[in-house]
């Protein structure tokens, strides 16, 4: 081989190295911010949470757009990759799906984005706002729940915004889970201590399947 050849042919194997590199080194970081998202969740409309802490600026304009003071800011005590991100504080106050998403409205820096509208069939409607997307997985505590343990109580009856998300059986509630957009608001309704609605992070159970080893495969 011509040392024409040799040079090519070592300028491509060091490329490739060089991507392959690169491609690990993202698919490590991205892996480890998803395991940190695990302990939060992220305002409505969130981008993905490598991008959004690319994106987002620490500028606290969600958090003052926020009516119901459900949106906080993490402390600098959670380290500095995601020191002043704002996220849901929904074990203390429920998401309240507001019209227009305020929150998304105030967010400049786009961290915060609505998904492209599409233009509706001729004819058809025009769709004002896109539905409210998934917040964190909730679920009921059979066990602290009172009408699953005997006394009747309908605290959050009839709180649940999206239609067949909360149901009703013999008296007891139930999550459908493929409906419930976590937006805590029956968490918020509850009046047992503690609460009989519990809430995480939608990533949790998928990131627990998840580890650097499996990424590096």
């Amino acid at each position: 081989m011509s040392d024409t050849g040799i040079d090519t042919a070592r300028r491509s194997f060091f490329s490739t190295l060089v991507r392959k590199t690169v491609d690990f080194t993202v698919r490590v970081a991205d892996a480890q911010v998803i395991e940190q998202e695990t302990n939060w969740m992220r305002p409505p409309f969130a981008l993905d949470e490598l991008q959004f802490l690319l994106a987002c600026t620490r500028c606290g304009a969600c958090k003052g757009a926020c009516p119901h003071g459900t949106i906080t800011i993490l402390a600098d005590r959670r380290g500095l990759k995601v020191a002043g991100t704002p996220v849901l504080d929904l074990l203390n106050k429920a998401c309240h799906l507001c019209a227009g998403w305020p929150c998304v409205a105030a967010c400049e820096p786009g961290a915060l984005k609505l998904p492209l509208r599409e233009e509706p069939p001729e004819g058809a409607p025009e769709v004002e706002s896109p539905p409210p997307p998934r917040l964190a997985d909730v679920r009921i505590d059979t066990q602290t729940c009172l009408p699953h343990t005997g006394p009747e109580c309908g605290a959050c009856a009839h709180i649940c915004p999206v239609p067949g998300a909360l149901v009703w059986n013999q008296c007891k509630p139930y999550i459908v889970p493929q409906l419930c957009v976590g937006c805590a608001l029956c968490r918020e309704a509850c009046i047992v201590e503690p609460k009989a609605i519990l809430v995480q992070s939608q990533h949790k159970a998928v990131t627990e399947k998840t580890s650097l080893i499996e990424i590096a495969g």
